[in-house]
């Protein structure tokens, strides 16, 4: 049975400065679920958090928490803790203290304090580190107090806003497991902000992904990952080659100037649709193995894999390969049946997928820097 939802945005609406940040919007969230907010800066994610919390008050619509309504409640009365990015710590208390924090506002005993506390940084595995100044903490043990700060009043909802962006790389992988392994353990539920797709893949049970203060597909990470429900979607969550293309019939699209068998159906006859294909789905074979061919224009080395763009007819392909593979050589494209996703063609298509975009920004470049050392080297002349 699916849960009822903790958390319901209805019809909402908000305008900063007469500018639309969010538009009809709608959203359930369920108990006890990570649910992530993603999408790039501006697209009005922080706002829908901050409505939650109660930081902002909606031109229009409704919040409702477990049914009932709380446009008028305040913040501090909303069973909700938020954590931001800069977490907020005081800095004249040490761990124990800013942890106890809230439960000395709710006027709880110093026992029932005590117990809480010294359970909540074990949890986030501080333990030890009670008399400790937050100062010299790294910055994830700050984190972590944040989050045992946030937790130890029990809070049905925790709203998390982009709280790993001033941590390193390494860290920031380490505290996504950790708020995950946080997250399953207490039950709560966890609402997350980030701009970042692979945070919001590895730690999320549901993503929402928003754009122009709408939301753009909501789902698990793998349905959001493997059906994008169009291009921006595709494009966002991970590399994409995105072409046009043309559905003849249940199993049968064209694109590239080529027909190819897929999965997808129930479009009409001869629709126009956009073709997802994701770069780790293409295998590079012989130029007379397959119907798309074309010259390799530049191959990154990535660790794992090269990044391999072809230009196939003036399109040019990402291909990401553990098998290097020279600029200049002809290579065959093959593509698999199930390795083909069709999305209805929306406002989205034609602005993304192919990867000429860059090359030509980079040439642009490269001619600019020309021009201006021609000019520079001409004023130099002039001078002798």
């Amino acid at each position: 049975m699916e849960k009822e939802p903790i958390i319901s945005l209805k019809d909402i609406a908000v305008s900063f400065d007469g500018e639309p940040v969010l538009q009809n919007f709608n959203l359930n969230i369920r108990d006890g679920e990570f649910v992530t907010l993603l999408g790039p800066s501006g697209c009005g994610k922080t706002t829908t958090l901050r409505i939650i919390g109660g930081f902002v008050t909606p031109d229009t619509g409704d919040v409702f928490f477990n049914g009932k309504k709380i446009n008028d409640t305040p913040a501090y009365k909303r069973e909700v803790n938020t954590i931001f990015q800069k977490y907020a710590l005081f800095p004249h208390l040490n761990v124990y203290d800013n942890v106890a924090f809230g439960m000395r506002i709710h006027k709880k005993s110093e026992k029932e304090i005590r117990t809480a506390v010294k359970g909540m940084l074990e949890m986030v595995n501080l333990r030890g580190f009670e008399h400790r100044s937050v100062e010299r903490l790294s910055g994830g043990q700050q984190q972590r107090v944040a989050i045992a700060r946030a937790l130890v009043n029990d809070p049905k909802v925790l709203l998390l806003d982009e709280p790993l962006g001033a941590l390193d790389m390494k860290l920031r992988k380490d505290m996504q497991v950790e708020l995950k392994k946080i997250q399953q353990q207490t039950g709560i539920t966890f609402l997350f902000v980030t701009h970042d797709q692979e945070e919001a893949l590895s730690m999320s049970d549901t993503v929402v992904v928003m754009d122009g203060g709408c939301i753009q597909q909501i789902g698990t990470p793998q349905d959001i990952y493997n059906e994008p429900k169009n291009a921006f979607v595709a494009d966002f969550i991970g590399e994409s080659n995105i072409i046009d293309g043309m559905m003849h019939e249940d199993f049968l699209a064209e694109f590239a100037g080529c027909k190819f068998r897929c999965v997808d159906k129930g479009f009409r006859k001869d629709e126009p649709v956009d073709v997802v294909i994701r770069p780790e789905d293409i295998d590079v074979v012989a130029p007379e193995k397959s119907p798309l061919h074309g010259e390799v224009t530049n191959v990154t080395f990535k660790g794992v894999h090269n990044e391999i763009i072809v230009d196939v007819k003036g399109f040019k392909w990402m291909i990401q390969s553990i098998h290097y593979t020279g600029v200049g050589e002809h290579i065959g494209l093959e593509i698999e049946p199930d390795d083909i996703h069709i999305m209805h063609k929306s406002s989205y298509s034609g602005s993304f997928g192919d990867y000429s975009t860059f090359s030509d920004e980079m040439e642009e470049d490269i001619l600019i820097s020309e021009e201006a050392e021609e000019a520079e080297e001409a004023q130099q002349e002039a001078a002798e």
